[in-house]
């Protein structure tokens, strides 16, 4: 019998929102999406944000600020007793939540949020003081022990809820990283680029190691769909209001095309996360959601089995206000479709 597969047809957050109480911002999304996420909060700062919260999953490669940022270190890291701090409160304030509000159940689902292996090698140097992503050994290890964090992590967030758990990789800087377009710490440094194909290996490692469903998101102007299409994925998660233009937007709504047509599920970044213009009206952003997927041919029942509503990126740099609106706006665009 083949497992459960997490729910489509409803709405769910990238990940970060503002505000600096988990509890608070655990009942808040609670309150306006079908698909709870466990909220990343990068305003409390070090620790909390993308890339220092993942010194609190890494397995046996502590990592600590650095000159440039950030640096794998010895042993006694700061930064890892903090993130795993500030990680902790949130896994606390968000199982009160969940029983607070009976989430639980047989059919219960939980997205969890994480910083993809390449977008850290490509932000943290290594104790020699180069970027581990000019160095095969070392970014192999960091795809290898955050695989493992990850698991971890998975699993004590379902014990916790008693639910199953899906898993997003975010990978902001994975097109630089296959482009070679990575910035170097000096220029005298080399970061050579990293065939899509071997980081579509190890990626697909991490799928298999993880032990849950996994989602690449990027929100970003090129989503790596090379990439995409050679990993085991269980969806794709983009901002859908950044398709480009000309040739580069004929290769994504391409890349959309086969990722539905390969099973893959669409998380669809639809609502603006930030900007001087309100939220706008759901009947307007479903409408361009329609007229989107007819443009790539999309048969209409892609909304209900193959798709989940998302702002277009991230919402900590929103006002709390604008970000329990937007995921409100999320869950009305996938009530919606249900209709179209």
């Amino acid at each position: 019998m083949s497992s459960p597969a997490p729910p489509t047809g409803v709405a769910t957050g990238v990940g970060s929102m503002p505000g600096t109480d988990p509890r608070a911002v655990a009942d808040v999304v609670a309150g306006e999406v079908a698909l709870m996420h466990l909220p990343e909060l990068p305003a409390r700062g070090r620790g909390a944000d993308m890339i220092g919260r993942c010194a609190a999953l890494l397995v046996d490669m502590p990592m600590d600020v650095g000159i440039h940022g950030f640096r794998f270190a010895g042993s006694g890291s700061a930064l890892r007793r903090r993130a795993h701090d500030l990680l902790r409160a949130d896994l606390d304030a968000l199982e009160e939540i969940w029983e607070t509000r009976g989430l639980g159940g047989p059919d219960a689902w939980v997205k969890t949020q994480v910083t993809g292996p390449f977008t850290l090698a490509a932000a943290v140097e290594t104790a020699s003081g180069h970027k581990a992503v000019a160095d095969r050994g070392a970014w192999a290890d960091v795809v290898g022990s955050l695989t493992e964090g990850v698991a971890d992590h998975a699993r004590e967030l379902s014990k916790r809820l008693d639910a199953r758990v899906v898993v997003q990789i975010d990978e902001p800087s994975l097109r630089a990283v296959v482009d070679g377009r990575v910035p170097p710490l000096s220029r005298f440094d080399v970061v050579p680029a990293i065939p899509a194909a071997v980081v579509a290996e190890h990626l697909s490692a991490l799928c298999d190691g993880v032990g849950a469903p996994v989602v690449l998101h990027d929100c970003g102007d090129a989503f790596p769909w090379d990439v995409a299409a050679q990993t085991p994925l269980w969806g794709v998660s983009l901002d859908l209001g950044r398709l480009g233009t000309d040739r580069s937007r004929t290769e994504d709504l391409d890349g959309l095309g086969e990722a539905v047509d390969a099973g893959r599920v669409v998380l669809a970044g639809v609502v603006p996360a930030t900007g001087p213009a309100p939220v706008p009206r759901p009947e307007d952003v479903t409408d361009r959601l329609v007229a989107l997927a007819d443009t790539i041919g999309l048969d209409h029942a892609v909304f209900t089995d193959q798709m989940l509503v998302t702002p277009g990126c991230g919402l900590a740099g929103a006002s709390s206000d604008r970000a329990a609106a937007a995921l409100k706006t999320c869950t009305a665009v996938a009530d919606e479709l249900h209709h179209r």
